[in-house]
This record gives C-alpha cells, structure tokens and sequence, in this order.
C-alpha cells in the first residue's frame, strides 16, 4: 500500500525509483517539462526530498517553494548538494546513508593505493601495448605492507581503510576536526604535517565549504615526489591545479583519483601521467552497498512518517 505522501526526487536514481514507488507518491523534478510551473503547483504537496549528490541542487531558493517538507533523505554519504543551514533554519530534518557504503569506498581507497603503489595499472598497460617483449621488465616497485598511512578524515570509510591498512602491517597516522580518543591511531595537529609523515596520504574527508581546497600546494609538497596521493572523497576538497602540476613535475610521487572538481570533466593532462590511475567516481558503487544505502533511505523515510526512530540525522 503507497503511503499518502509526495515525495520530490531531485535526480535519476534506478535503484532507489521502483521502491520509492512502491511506498510514496513520487514526483521527479528531472522529468517535467517546466519544473517552474511543476513546483508552483505541486511544491506545496512534497512533504520530502530525495537528494543525492550530482542532482540538481536542494538550495534555499528550492526550499522557499516547498513548505511542507519535513524532511530531506540523502542518497549517500556526501551531503554537499544540500543547503543544511536553510535545513536547519526551517526545521527540516536531514539524513544522510552513514557507514552504509563505507566497506566499498575503502576497498576502493586501498585497490587505488595497490594500483599506484605496485603500478599494477601500469603494468597492465605495459602488457597491452606490447612493451614487455621488446623492453622487458617494468622497473621494480617498492612495498605497500609496512609503509605510513596517513587518513585525512577518520570518520566511518576512514576506519575501515584503517583496519586494511594494519592487516597490511602499516603505520596509521590521521587528522581529523577532533582527535578520536576511541581510536589507536596516532593523530596529527595539521594536515601539512600528516603529509610530511606519511608514504600514502588517503582523503576521506566530506566535501562542501569546510573542506574546500583542505588539500593545498603546500600539502602536497610535503607529501613529496615519493608520496602517493588517493582521493575518494570529494574533488574540491584538493586543489586540482596544483595537484596536476606536481604530479606532471614529478613532485608527487602518484595518485589515485576516483573524483574530480568538475565531474564527469577530467583535467586532460592527467590522462598520459604514467604515475596517476583514474577512475569515474565509483568507489561507493557496488550492488552491496547501493543495496544497504537505499535500505537506510527508505527505512529513515518511512519510519519519519510514522513517528518512528530514523538513524544518520545530520540536521
């Protein structure tokens, strides 16, 4: 039975859309032929919003056409599509997937560390162009096991690549807002000085204004021409500039990147940087954890219109 409730879907998101319909009424903002005159019609129906970053913005401008939404059930992790002040101020509640994909975004941090560390990518290039008859062995690589490890943001993906990390007999360094007693993690003051300790220095920060550019030239100077870069978290939380340029200077060591500042758009130079693996923001994109994010989805919905418990509130 579909609960009576309108429901206001701001982007595509099949895995989430056929359950959606089965519980509310759904109405997708990417589908009318004139969203002005949708949301002056229908706006003071949506009673919530499906957000998920990529979509199209829930700003305060959006908000001001939508008065009796109660609340706003973000798809993943990263809440930045969203306007948590205009939230707050109007009451609205805010949710988010928490540690629902948080396995698959470090197993994918740690195969991009693999991947660059070993120059297993590389190599499978070497094969495919058909060096290794004409040139022979590839240069030889150094040890991931026993390297330093620094996590920028240990939050929940944060943790998880940390107990990777450790089966791999590495030193685990971090630096976060707050320093995190529960955690045996050697902690550090600033985020230039976990560059300058660590082999690996892996960003799983949550992006939006407070992080913005977090990871500066300077950071990446002191993570040196050996160090290796991995971002799988937001790509304006490094500035990408600076980021290509050292890597094209060999003054970073090498990165792995599955986000960019201006996704799906790549800078071009990165492309034939032999030392950098890419990939198209998919670290969170597995059947398991889409699954269990579209589980706390629905669920935070539902049970908020039946005055139930609802889990990952952020405002």
């Amino acid at each position: 039975m579909v609960m009576p409730v309108d429901i206001l879907m701001m982007g595509p998101m099949r895995p989430i859309e056929q359950r959606l319909d089965t519980e509310f009424t759904v109405h997708r903002l990417w589908k009318q032929s004139d969203p002005a005159v949708f949301l002056a019609e229908t706006g003071p129906k949506i009673r919530g919003i499906v957000a998920y970053s990529g979509a199209a913005l829930v700003d305060r401008k959006l908000l001001d056409l939508l008065p009796a939404v109660e609340i706003i059930g973000n798809m993943g992790v990263g809440y930045e599509s969203i306007d948590i002040a205009s939230a707050k101020a109007r009451g609205i509640t805010v949710t988010n997937a928490g540690s629902a994909n948080a396995v698959d975004v470090a197993e994918h941090a740690f195969g991009l560390m693999l991947a660059v560390g070993r120059r297993i990518a590389a190599g499978d290039r070497y094969v495919r162009d058909g060096r290794w008859p004409t040139e022979g062995r590839m240069p030889i690589t150094h040890r991931v096991s026993g390297c330093n490890l620094g996590i920028l943001g240990l939050g929940n993906i944060g943790e998880e690549l940390a107990k990777r990390a450790a089966a791999f007999s590495m030193k685990i360094f971090y630096h976060n807002r707050h320093r995190r007693p529960d955690m045996p993690y050697e902690y550090v003051e600033s985020v230039e000085e976990l560059a300058r300790k660590v082999d690996f220095f892996v960003i799983a920060t949550p992006g939006g204004d407070e992080t913005h550019r977090l990871v500066s030239g300077a950071v990446l100077e002191a993570l040196g021409p050996k160090g290796v870069l991995v971002n799988i978290a937001r790509g304006t939380v490094i500035d990408e500039a600076a980021l290509v340029d050292a890597l094209a200077d060999g003054r970073l060591g090498g990165a792995g990147l599955d986000v960019f500042d201006a996704e799906p758009h790549v800078p071009a130079r990165l492309f034939d940087l032999p030392n950098v693996v890419l990939q198209p923001h998919q670290a969170g994109a597995t059947v398991e954890g889409i699954a269990a994010a579209v589980d706390v989805l629905i669920a935070n919905l539902r049970n908020y219109f039946v005055g139930q418990p609802i889990v990952n509130r952020i405002a």
